[in-house]
Order: structure tokens, then sequence, then C-alpha cells
């Protein structure tokens, strides 16, 4: 057996990932096709690559099936309750930052801060008789950070799709996503709310907490933690 280790299996995520990783000393590579999701570690022992999604790295962690995980620390927040329980933080990576904001369109000159949302929702409620809408494909963080703030009548509303076309398509009245330049956002005519985001995420690397090593693999695992260190 080895020490299994999931990188996202395509695009700049990999490619920054395995940058990382050769600047320790430990090489990484797709093997066989484009389309088959293999690839080979060099320059440890006992240590294999698993190329999956981003989003599916959560999961995999959870489950113990994969080891180690890289993935943006958004992924593992939102997918994951408890997640200080189900996985450990190994090491934030210094790439793939992106900020998950709350953006309101920009003809809402009275609406700039959360406070200003809330009052927007009361009246909203008021005027349409259901609660204003907010896409997102991340309920459990906008939720709590919303409770938190005290923030009501308003509803989420699944995006799986691009979130930033929901409002001028007339499915919600507000957005919370993930923005790395705003560049998006702008385009379709939104700002973001002049608060502190909801979570300023990056892509790191977890270990799992649910999975057993074997002697093989625990000295695998404590080697490549000394020279990740």
């Amino acid at each position: 057996m080895s020490v299994k280790i999931g990188v996202p299996s395509k695009g700049r995520l990999m490619e920054k990932t395995f940058e990382w990783f050769a600047e320790r000393g430990i090489t990484m590579k797709r093997t066989g096709a484009e389309r088959e999701y293999s690839g080979a570690v060099e320059g440890i022992e006992g240590v294999s690559l698993v190329l999956l999604s981003a989003s599916e790295i959560p999961r995999e962690l959870a489950a113990g099936r994969i080891h180690l995980g890289v993935t943006g620390t958004d992924l593992v927040r939102e997918k994951l309750a408890d997640w200080q329980a189900v996985v450990e933080e190994i090491a934030p990576m210094g790439f793939g930052h992106a900020d998950l904001i709350i953006a309101v369109p920009e003809c809402w000159v009275d609406v700039e801060t959360l406070d200003d949302l809330d009052a927007a929702a009361s009246a909203f409620r008021a005027d349409h008789g259901f609660r204003l809408r907010i896409a997102t494909k991340y309920h459990r963080l906008v939720r709590d950070y919303l409770r938190a703030h005290g923030v009501a009548d308003y509803q989420l509303v699944d995006s799986q799709g691009a979130t930033e076309g929901t409002i001028r398509n007339l499915t919600a009245e507000a957005v919370a996503d993930i923005t790395s330049t705003g560049e998006t956002l702008r385009a379709n005519h939104l700002k973001i709310l002049d608060t502190e985001p909801i979570l300023l995420s990056q892509a790191t690397l977890f270990a799992t907490r649910a999975a057993a090593l074997d002697a093989g693999e625990t000295a695998a695992m404590q080697a490549l933690r000394e020279r990740l260190a």
C-alpha cells in the first residue's frame, strides 16, 4: 500500500500543485493519455498520485480513500460539516486565491453594506410577498455568515452554472460566489458589498483523519511531512 495524494486533475491548479511539490523535491506527473486520470510520484518512496476534480477531493478525504489532498479551503469548509474533525490543514499553498463574497446589482445605490442588505431584504419581502433570493453554490458558508451578521428575510437558491447570470435571468436578486478579480461581476453589472468576505480561500494541502495507516504508510507519511516542512 502507499500514501495517496489527491491532486486536481487538470488546469492551472494541477500545474501549480506540481510546481509546489517540485520545489520540495517531489516530482509529480500525469501518465497515460490526456483523458486518463493516472499519475506518478518520484523523489519519495511509498507515495502515489490520485488525480481527481477539486470538488471531489473533500469527499475522498472524508471517506479516508485518500490520505492527503489539495483543494480549495472553500470546498472543504462548504462540503464537510465540522471540517476540522474530518481533516487536518497541513499547509496553505499560496495560489488559487479567491474570495467568497456577496454581490448585488450596481443599480442598488442604497445597498453597500450587510445592514443595507438586511433592510433591502425586509423591504423586498414586504413589496413582493416572498424573500429576496441569493444564488450560490455555498449554502453552508453563506447561511452561517448571514446568520452571524443578523441578516434575515432572504432565501438561498442553488446555482450550479454561472452564478453571476442568475440576476439577469430573474432567478435571483443577489449572488454569493467565489471571485479572484471581480471582473466577471463587473461585466454583469454587479458590485461587491463593502464588508469582509465570507471566506478568503486558497489551494491548501489537507490530510484525512479517517484513514488508518499501516507501518509502511506511517513511515511514508512521516517522511513526506518532514520533506514538506
